[in-house]
């Protein structure tokens, strides 16, 4: 029912496809990342929440469908319906029937409640097309709770020693879940622009998050001691160098790797990701109880020969041309 083209993933029974990366007139958008949400389709469907990060980044005059976790709609016989995929606020798996033949494409997702978007959801099929970002052995994350109890003890250490606190996460999705975990009582929490953005953004869908914009009018006396969540863009600018003095950290999945906050050139490394690690990704693909598995958006190679060796399945990879390189998943 699914085929993968130049543009995308498409189904030719509704002639819709699924994040396109070139303009079509139907598409279907996972979730609001720009390597997933992209301008100049003709019309767009999504999650509600989603929807509101859509019309923030791509223009308020675009055309969308809306539809809540489950909600189904039809086209052309295809009965089509999004569901939980826990990457970040809105974020779907998308779900097509047609003729007793049911498909899922993952997008992003991770499989622990990070505490702001809905836990993802399993969704039986017979094909799954699954994500494989960390879809390699040696990245098995840490329990959350875990990571956030070192952030928040790194945090207030520094603020006893008067050094402000630079977190660095992607402005949607990993800056909320760094967000709501902070220990506010350690101090006050200053916010990039990019971050402040998107707090207000999903703040009109009842999604409140501590912190304050932090304009060049704030006094630094003000920031001294502050936790400061800014996304990875903002590492080695003018804007980071006059908060100093500061200790950086990067919240990454890749910081698994030993190397990569030296790398990073960041004083902490925190394992913190929006995708599914190897366990994560395997539990997941057996949940579906799907025979055919398509791999995308990794190590697709080594995760799909895991899967036929492994667990027996009909396991393909698939290279979309759109997909974000994994430098691109910070």
């Amino acid at each position: 029912m699914l085929k993968f083209t130049e543009r995308g993933v498409y189904c030719p029974q509704a002639d819709v496809y699924i994040d396109p990366w070139e303009p079509v007139e139907r598409a279907i958008v996972t979730h609001g990342h720009s390597d997933h949400a992209r301008r100049g389709m003709g019309r767009y469907l999504c999650h509600q929440h989603t929807a509101l990060i859509l019309r923030s980044r791509l223009g308020v005059d675009i055309v969308i469908q809306e539809l809540a976790y489950q909600q189904a709609v039809s086209i052309n016989g295809v009965r089509i319906s999004l569901h939980p995929a826990g990457h970040i606020i809105g974020s779907a798996q998308v779900r097509l029937a047609y003729k007793g033949e049911v498909w899922v494409v993952s997008g992003d997702y991770k499989c622990v409640n990070d505490g702001v978007s809905i836990p993802y959801e399993p969704v039986p099929c017979h094909h799954f097309v699954t994500e494989s970002t960390f879809g390699l052995p040696i990245y098995r994350f840490p329990q959350p709770g875990a990571v956030f109890s070192e952030i928040n003890g790194w945090w207030a250490q520094n603020a006893a020693e008067g050094t402000n606190t630079v977190l660095l996460g992607y402005a949607l999705g990993k800056s909320q879940v760094i967000l709501r975990h902070l220990d506010t009582s350690i101090g006050p929490i200053f916010l990039h622009g990019a971050v402040a953005n998107a707090n207000a953004v999903l703040a009109s869908a009842g999604y409140q998050f501590p912190g304050d914009y932090l304009i060049p009018e704030t006094g630094r006396q003000t920031v001294k001691g502050a936790a400061i969540v800014a996304p990875p863009s903002a590492l080695n600018t003018s804007w980071l160098r006059k908060l100093m003095p500061y200790r950086i950290a990067l919240c990454s999945g890749w910081m698994q790797l030993r190397g990569t906050r030296r790398r990073k050139g960041v004083d902490r490394g925190f394992v913190l990701s929006d995708h599914a690690d190897w366990d994560q990704l395997n539990r997941a693909v057996i949940a579906t109880g799907a025979g055919d598995v398509y791999v995308t958006h990794g190590y697709e190679g080594p995760f799909a020969r895991w899967l036929r060796d492994q667990h027996g399945l009909q396991a393909s990879e698939v290279h979309l041309r759109g997909a974000a390189t994994v430098e691109d998943e910070l």
